[in-house]
């Protein structure tokens, strides 16, 4: 089975649960997801937040959109993230100390756990371009 679906989310906050549903629906199509449904769209849902609380850091009001496309092809899960915010610096993105008890900072570090790669790439037309992967052949 192979899937392909994009949508554009305004960037803001409001736009989370749209994310979830929106990931959650493609995810519903296919029993292969069903033990990692849950996991896929928390680190959907941790990705998209951090463009809209970094990338837009001190950005009141924005028309900006971010995009989420979701492919699967090969047994491959790939999950794109593009939007225009402030350019991401790599070297400063990192989850904090997990014996730091406190709310917040952990989506990186979920992201990194549930996912079997997550790399910055290139992309025209944006500023930003967040991959996720996640093989299901050996699942």
């Amino acid at each position: 089975m192979d899937i392909s679906e994009s949508k554009d989310f305004p960037v803001h906050t409001k736009s989370l649960k749209e994310v979830r549903d929106f990931a959650r629906a493609i995810f519903d199509q296919s029993p292969i997801f069903n033990n990692q449904k849950d996991e896929l769209v928390l680190a959907i849902a941790e990705a998209a937040q951090n463009i809209v609380k970094h990338a837009y850091k001190d950005v009141t009001e924005t028309k900006d959109i971010m995009q989420i496309k979701i492919s699967f092809k090969d047994n491959e899960l790939t999950i794109g993230f593009y939007d225009k915010g402030k350019p991401v610096n790599k070297e400063n993105i990192k989850h904090r100390k997990l014996d730091d008890i406190k709310p917040g900072g952990l989506g990186t570090f979920f992201i990194q756990q549930i996912m079997d790669e997550v790399v910055f790439k290139e992309a025209t037309g944006w500023h930003n371009h967040l991959v996720l992967t996640k093989n299901f052949t050996a699942q």
